[in-house]
């Protein structure tokens, strides 16, 4: 695959340094089915080659398997040349009870080990610590705090986001954040002043944009980035010609939702362009997005969501949407 100018992929106006395009390794722990790990591989080699920078994984992505993959994948590179980050507040612990089962949070992985909740500073600590021998590194760049509001999400906070402010005092991350598909929780964790950068999966999308009456601004002033994931809203986005067999929220494809994806594509062809290219690159319209982190199962895909990043899109495009009260 021919490398892609920094220019295109680089950090762009993060302060932290995150790039502007992330390999989201999901699939690399086998998310809803089971990844050949030849196939995990090559698309992290694809990713690479192409001048993605920026990788993003958790203990909770296939019960370890993600970050046991994409480590093994990075290893050999050059360290200081790519931003890497991953998750605390899920422990994984061995659960002989139910190995004989598979997960049942959507990997298709062994449920050998449990995620048990620990957003303590000992937890966190021990979280970061098993991370980084799955990973096989000695640093992470960017830390986030997973889900908290699935777990209590003042209780959450008032523990884990210290300890993981400490983790950066001490030197030991340059950041700390929370990843969360929850609004609230993101305004909560940045009120706290503690957090540098947060991960907003699904709600500012082409098709949706919740985060924006509150969330973004609240962002702005804050001085904290943000990292979009979920751009295609869990599939919904991804298809140029959109299906009602595709998923939406990860759930079945609402018929209104199909309207309304109908009519965004026919207005993106309308000016020469595929609906997942305009959908790739919306969110980076907004000043507080510096990055958008996309997953991607094999080579192909990700030289697919590449081309799709890498598309002109048109201002024209952009203001034809907004007149006819598609987007903001």
């Amino acid at each position: 695959m021919t490398a892609v100018a920094p220019a295109v992929l680089g950090v762009g106006r993060s302060r932290l340094g995150l790039p502007r395009l992330g390999f989201g390794a999901a699939a690399q722990g086998n998310l809803f089915a089971e990844l050949d790990p030849a196939d995990a591989r090559a698309a992290v080699d694809a990713a690479w080659d192409a001048g993605v920078r920026l990788f993003d994984t958790a203990p909770h992505y296939g019960l370890g398997l993600s970050e046991r993959r994409l480590g093994a994948a990075l290893a050999g590179r050059p360290r200081d040349e790519y931003f890497l980050s991953t998750k605390v507040g899920r422990l994984l612990r061995p659960s002989p009870s139910t190995a004989h089962r598979r997960d049942d949070m959507g990997f298709a992985v062994a449920a050998d080990v449990a995620r048990v909740w620990d957003a303590s500073d000992a937890g966190i600590r021990t979280s970061l610590a098993e991370s980084l021998e799955r990973l096989g590194h000695d640093r992470v760049d960017a830390l986030y705090l997973h889900d908290p509001e699935e777990h209590g999400l003042e209780s959450s906070l008032e523990t884990a986001l210290p300890a993981m402010a400490a983790l950066r005092a001490e030197g030991i991350v340059r950041a700390v954040g929370v990843g969360s598909k929850s609004v609230d929780a993101l305004r909560a964790a940045v009120a706290t002043g503690l957090v540098d950068v947060v991960m907003l999966a699904g709600r500012y999308t082409l098709l949706e944009q919740p985060a924006l009456r509150d969330l973004l601004p609240e962002c702005v002033a804050a001085g904290v980035e943000v990292v979009a994931v979920g751009v295609y809203n869990s599939g919904a986005l991804s298809s140029p010609v959109p299906r009602g067999d595709l998923p939406y929220e990860y759930g079945e494809m609402p018929e209104l939702v199909l309207d309304r994806l109908r009519t965004l594509a026919e207005v993106c062809w309308g000016h020469g362009v595929e609906l997942p290219a305009a959908a790739l690159q919306y969110p980076l319209r907004h000043e507080a997005v510096t990055s958008v982190v996309i997953g991607a199962r094999t080579a192909e895909q990700i030289a697919e969501n590449v081309a799709r990043f890498t598309t002109e899109v048109p201002d024209a495009l952009w203001r034809d949407l907004q007149d006819r009260g598609l987007i903001p």
